[in-house]
């Protein structure tokens, strides 16, 4: 028997048709397929196990990187530490990779592990219910109804466009889209275009469209610190090299890992370290932009490091181009062919394109997972806060881990040395299971509660807490809930393996008894 793949979608074991009464069951359900929900399919898959669902609601694998096809993405930490330690890649064309190299990576990937197989794309999980009485969760989806031993989280942070709430822009009568919903049918050729934002990918989209638009009017609300873009094309040696010397590429992986993990030093110890790079920041606005007016306008009062730092070559002089204008009055409303800002200024414009972020510690997946009792973890997490235990799981959510949850961000280094750990931590989560026969492993509410204190304690000393700035990493009780405020390697070594004693455990009934559908082996299906 052979797996059948409809057109852009695959179809699973674990993807037949169920009645209202029957769920098909699975050992793991994952729910998203980017760096994360991939990664762990595909550890799942090395550790011998093919009982796992991967529910994506896109068309195939890639998360941010499939959804984010706006002109100049790409990424912003170094191309040799933005890939699975496991699959190193040597073809990268630059040093800092752009959007299509990245999904691609990400495609082939998947390929080679052969995990699309075992993904459930174009699906939407609708609820997922933990249910006392089998100790499993129910998950229900567009595409099917399911039970699950274990339940996985990999939704990204940066996977909900926020719209912004501004009076009449539903009136506008051109076009308006979100950065990470790029309209490719729409030219922007020749047009009035406004970008409402000068984040991450405002300060990505401006530079590219700018040679296109006939004007390009700019929102700023807060102005970010951007450094240098230390940016090549690699040469045809040096990817031959890579690929002939595979220690050559790890070694080279090694010495931008460790260069980047020294920025920690002046994040969260002393943020004083920092001002260094505040004063590079400073020499690239004065050689990007030569009016003092602008350069004003430009120049944050915070200290660096307190939000994000952006990088680009090209942000500062597309900002000085005759055709560009910044503005810094916040926007009243928007009318059918016009933004009017605050201080009463009218200024038509062709395309709005919505450049404000994510839903990071609000995201309305949360609203769609019931723990315990019947809460959600939104209502659990508005109540106390975004919380988790090594931001893995949460008290009242047992047999769910996140693989990257809470204070797991970084401002500094890849996150996919993250994911890579809290893989580890999901396989022993797994292994230990098996090993002792669990049914359920729920983290104890104190052990959560000491974590996420001590946590807290250290972050009044970083910068993101005594920079002077509000940020998207604080959450609605104005705790930091979003990075990590300590090196990568504590965390690695901290989720090395399942600490089966912070958690509440309960024995493995006879799966028989349970009256569960059961999903068939490796070998069962061949035969």
């Amino acid at each position: 028997m052979t797996r059948a793949t409809t057109s852009r979608r695959s179809t699973t074991r674990a993807s037949k048709s169920t009645t209202a009464d029957e769920r098909t069951h699975v050992g793991v359900a994952i729910i998203g397929s980017g760096f994360a929900g991939l990664g762990a399919a595909i550890r799942l898959r090395k550790d011998g196990r093919d009982d796992f669902l991967v529910i994506e609601r896109g068309s195939e694998v890639g998360g941010t990187w499939r959804d984010n096809t706006y002109p100049g993405a790409a990424c912003d930490v170094p191309s040799h530490l933005y890939s699975y330690s496991f699959e190193l890649n040597p073809n990268w064309s630059r040093s800092f990779s752009p959007q299509p190299e990245i999904q691609a990576y990400l495609r082939g990937v998947a390929e080679k592990y052969d995990v699309n197989a075992n993904c459930l794309f174009d699906t939407e999980v609708t609820l997922a219910q933990w249910d006392e009485a089998s100790s499993q969760w129910l998950v229900d989806t567009t595409n099917g109804n399911f039970s699950a031993d274990v339940l996985v989280g990999a939704v990204g942070a940066l996977a909900e466009p926020a719209l912004p709430d501004i009076k009449g822009i539903e009136s506008f009568a051109g076009e308006v889209f979100h950065s990470a919903r790029w309209n490719h049918d729409v030219s922007l050729e020749g047009k009035r275009v406004a970008i409402i934002g000068t984040g991450a990918s405002a300060i990505q989209i401006g530079p590219a469209i700018a040679s296109q638009v006939s004007h390009l009017d700019v929102y700023q609300r807060t102005a970010p610190w951007v450094m240098p873009r230390r940016d090549r094309e690699y040469t045809k040696l040096e990817s031959i090299a890579y690929k002939r010397v595979p220690y050559l590429q790890r070694a080279a992986r090694e010495a931008i890992y460790w260069g980047r993990e020294s920025f920690v030093l002046g994040f969260a110890f002393q943020p004083k370290i920092l001002l260094a790079a505040q004063r590079m920041a400073k020499a690239n606005i004065a050689k990007g932009i030569k009016d003092p007016e602008l350069r004003k306008k430009v120049t944050p009062n915070w200290q660096i490091g307190c939000k994000r730092i952006l990088i680009s070559n090209t942000w500062y002089p597309m900002l000085a181009q005759d055709n560009v204008d910044l503005v810094t009055d916040g926007i009243a409303e928007v009318r059918p062919n016009a933004i009017v800002t605050k201080d009463g200024t009218v200024r038509e414009v062709d395309a709005i394109i919505v450049a404000t972020g994510f839903h990071v510690t609000d995201s309305p997946t949360y609203e769609r997972i019931v723990g315990v009792g019947g809460r959600t973890l939104a209502e659990v997490w508005q109540e106390k806060g975004q919380q988790a235990y090594k931001g893995a799981s949460v008290a009242g959510f047992p047999n769910m881990l996140f693989v990257v949850g809470p204070n797991t961000g970084l401002g500094h280094s890849s996150m996919v040395y993250m994911i890579e750990s809290h893989i580890n931590y999901l396989s022993s989560a797994l292994q230990e299971m098996d090993k002792h026969g669990l049914a359920t492993f729920e983290v104890r509410e104190d052990r959560q509660r000491s974590f996420n204190e001590k946590l807290q304690d250290h972050m009044d000393s970083t910068i993101w807490t005594t920079g002077g700035c509000a940020s998207w990493y604080l959450d609605a009780h104005g705790n930091n809930t979003t990075l990590w405020p300590s090196f990568t390697f504590v965390f690695r070594q901290m989720t090395r393996r399942f600490d089966r004693e912070a958690y509440r455990t309960t024995a493995r009934s006879d799966q028989a008894e349970r009256g569960l559908t059961l999903v068939p082996t490796k070998e069962e299906v061949s035969a």
